[in-house]
């Protein structure tokens, strides 16, 4: 299409330049000689190039097909039929209506909710008193700078503020385990295939006539059902291991797919690995949020004696994943055109996938049962040897092999269940960007505004003057201090307000009070919070946080 398109540009010019100098019949045989020259398609190729009737370029490969030289009268210049557009000036804009973007054309108009192809265009002119042709229909928004357009996937919605720190973040962690010798595997469930005489997109060579006879509909067989390929590159060796399974796409089955990789190609090709990384998706089998994917990499860690880290894609980039441009867009385009109609052309056909670039596959076929429906409970939650990462904890953690190698901080951190929360646990440094002194400072400059904030606010609840002693009254549920401390670590986007209430022993809402009074008023001092790229899903996170600061733990209150 891109060649056609230039080649019609050349010779749009090439016409424009020449025709000045040629008579009507000069100029036909030049058009007839550079269509016939072109082959299939030249006419109407050089028809558009020359902004004329297709008849026209056809008359005059037809004058040079014959073998002698028509003779007959040259027309005066503006001889000839006049075109409908010059004849019929309301015709352009009526046509430019209908074509025009939906938000600016007619809402009444019928055209408005169907395809606007030509032939619909020429109905809907001629229902309004224009008569046009199909291909005036065409020509016409060709010319006003219109063409054939599809639609265009750019709009991602709604994206993640951490986005590009979280790729940042996978980058940095697969080139320090690349350079000290360790594996690093992109994975991730290919699409579902139904396996039988089906329909499979894509073309392929057979001889002409002799397509390949598939089903009409694509129910799925009850015997074969579907096959679900779930794949894992390695992205050092530039290999892949693709782990065919005939039941569920589930959190053991993706495990399972990891394990036979690891057993099959992985110990052989890092016999020296210390740690493993595992790159993913967001969302699925192997999603940030299923209890049962990370239960079942617990599992695999310790049978194989590595630590394993996982760091998932941001959700709603899944199309970034290296295991889709590496791998599975290589295995779509080798089995194109050619129906899956078992197991064993499905696994063949992935084994040989290969690229240029040294890209080579392995398969097998998994016929596990892998029920779906299973649950993980809480307790089992608590028990994993897990550690999640100070930048996004929910989304990169890592899995150790024994319990013994995971900080046990709880019991340095922890004091007796309701104890109170030490407010200079909270106001360390490395979680409110600024020194011990410089928070105090800056809580004794707001501690006037805050005040006359209250002072302005009872005056307003209450719609008289104070009756009570100042001081008098029940306590606040924080204090300056604690409020300012609140709206730092939130502005700082350390946690949400439900974990800050945790932290404080007070409800959500008091915290959210908080932070809506006091951040106008850091506003007015100055103060700008520079927000912090550690993340802290839940209190546990905050407290293995501090037991690796340099300063001595301070005991904090368990999360519930």
């Amino acid at each position: 299409m891109r060649v056609m398109e230039e080649l019609r540009a050349s010779l749009a010019a090439k016409f424009e330049a020449i025709f000045p100098h040629l008579d009507e019949r000069q100029r036909r045989l030049l058009m007839g000689a550079e269509a016939r020259a072109i082959g299939h398609g030249g006419i109407r190729l050089v028809a558009r190039a020359a902004g004329i009737r297709e008849a026209t370029v056809s008359l005059g490969v037809s004058e040079l097909d014959s073998g002698q030289a028509p003779l007959g009268r040259v027309r005066r210049p503006g001889g000839g039929r006049k075109r409908v557009v010059d004849l019929d000036p309301g015709l352009r804009p009526a046509l430019l209506a209908l074509v025009e973007p939906d938000m600016r054309g007619d809402p009444m108009s019928p055209l408005r909710w169907t395809t606007k192809s030509t032939r619909n265009l020429a109905a809907a002119l001629t229902r309004q008193g224009h008569r046009v042709s199909a291909d005036v229909a065409g020509d016409l928004p060709r010319e006003e700078g219109f063409s054939l357009q599809g639609n265009a996937k750019t709009i991602e919605g709604k994206q993640h503020p951490d986005r590009d720190g979280q790729f940042r973040y996978i980058n940095e962690q697969a080139r320090a385990f690349q350079q000290a010798g360790d594996p690093v595997i992109s994975v991730d469930c290919k699409k579902k295939e139904l396996v039988g005489p089906y329909k499979n997109a894509g073309r392929q060579w057979r001889p002409k006539g002799d397509p390949v006879r598939v089903d009409t509909h694509d129910f799925p067989d009850k015997e074969l059902g579907k096959a679900v390929p779930y794949g894992i590159y390695d992205l050092t060796a530039n290999t892949g291991w693709v782990n065919v399974g005939t039941d569920h796409d589930t959190a053991a089955f993706a495990v399972e797919s990891i394990r036979r990789w690891w057993n099959g190609a992985g110990r052989s090709a890092y016999p020296q690995a210390g740690r493993l990384l595992i790159t993913a998706d967001a969302g699925g089998s192997n999603s940030y949020r299923t209890r049962a994917w990370k239960t079942e990499l617990a599992a695999l860690a310790a049978e194989i004696g590595l630590p394993i880290t996982v760091c998932h894609l941001p959700p709603g980039t899944s199309k970034w994943n290296r295991i889709e441009h590496r791998l599975f867009c290589h295995i779509t385009m080798n089995w194109r055109g050619r129906p899956l109609t078992s197991h064993e052309v499905i696994v063949e056909s992935i084994a040989a996938t290969t690229t240029r670039t040294g890209l080579r596959v392995h398969a097998e076929l998994d016929t596990g049962h892998y029920p779906t429906g299973l649950e993980v409970n809480d307790t089992t939650m608590a028990a994993l040897p897990i550690t999640r990462h100070d930048f996004h904890g929910d989304w990169n953690y890592t899995l150790h092999s024994t319990n013994d190698q995971v900080p046990n901080v709880q019991d340095a951190l922890w004091p007796e269940p309701d104890g109170p929360v030490p407010t200079s646990s909270l106001s360390h440094p490395a979680l409110t960007g600024m020194s011990r002194d410089e928070l105090a400072t800056m809580t004794d400059q707001l501690a006037p505004a805050q005040a006359a904030q209250r002072e302005q606010r009872r005056h307003t609840r209450r719609g008289a003057d104070r009756r009570r002693a100042t001081g008098a009254g029940p306590r606040p549920k924080l204090t300056n201090a604690d409020r300012v401390l609140a709206t730092v670590l939130y502005l700082r986007k350390l946690c949400t307000q439900a974990v800050l209430g945790e932290l404080f022993a007070v409800d959500r809402a008091t915290i959210t009070t908080a932070v809506q009074e006091t951040r106008p008023l850091l506003e007015q001092q100055g103060y700008a919070i520079a927000p912090s790229t550690a993340r802290f899903p839940a209190p546990a996170d905050l407290v293995a946080f501090l037991a690796r600061t340099t300063e001595a733990p301070t005991k904090i209150k368990p999360a519930c």
